[in-house]
């Protein structure tokens, strides 16, 4: 897996390329908006990570202009800033993910990864566990072959829940995932609803949704997912 990397603070610099390379993946990196141009335009990457500010410009900007030509690789925004107006701004140009310094290396792998599979899973188009099976281009949600309809946010929940199966994710991560938009108590009881609904709507697949007490929730582990073009 290639990552490029583009920040230019040398000591962030190394010490993310030293923790991806120990991570096994393969690293470029660039310390501008300019050489990051030129890296883009030499080789396909399976993941960005930007800094949002850099000496010859915006990085959201930048990243604004990269969708805007279609370039769909999934983007990391690194930034200092953590007020959820910036938040919002990142996501709204194009971002896949937010992380704001300082960060943990614990918590940027993660969110990496999580990135990573879900690129992996799109190219698969779709996944089916079991009686369920969910299209990701097209939200199409089956269940036992029967279309099922799904909110917004309740596809969101589903397509997390999907794209890191047996992964616990706890409450917390699942409501900044589905209220990115929204400066919600994390502590909120939304998350519950989110399940509950959704379990309600799966029906027979609903004990896909394995409760972890204390901790969160997953797809349970003994399904084995399928992905097909």
């Amino acid at each position: 897996m290639k990552i490029l990397i583009i920040d230019d603070n040398q000591e962030i610099l190394f010490g993310l390329e030293k923790l991806l390379n120990e991570a096994h993946f393969t690293t470029i990196t660039a310390i501008n908006l300019q050489k990051a141009k030129e890296a883009l335009e030499k080789q396909e990457y399976d993941l960005i990570i930007l800094d949002w500010m850099l000496p010859d410009g915006s990085g959201v900007e930048f990243l604004a202009q990269m969708r805007k030509e279609f370039y769909s690789t999934s983007v990391l925004l690194l930034s200092s800033k953590s007020e959820i107006d910036e938040k919002v701004e990142a996501l709204d140009a194009g971002a896949d993910d937010y992380l704001a310094k300082p960060f943990s290396n614990i918590e940027l792998l993660a969110r990496i990864r999580a990135l990573l599979r879900r690129e992996s899973a799109y190219k698969k188009s779709s996944i089916e566990i079991e009686n369920l099976k969910v299209d990701l281009a097209t939200r199409q949600v089956l269940v036992e072959n029967i279309p099922i309809e799904l909110t917004k946010k309740e596809f969101e929940l589903l397509e997390l829940l999907i794209l890191n199966q047996q992964v616990v994710l706890t409450r917390y991560q699942i409501n900044d995932h589905i209220n990115q938009d929204f400066d919600s108590l994390k502590s909120s009881n939304l998350v519950d609803v989110h399940i509950k609904n959704l379990r309600k709507k799966l029906g027979s697949a609903s004990s896909l949704i394995e409760t972890v007490r204390g901790v969160g929730f997953r797809i349970k582990e003994t399904s084995h997912p399928k992905g097909n073009r």
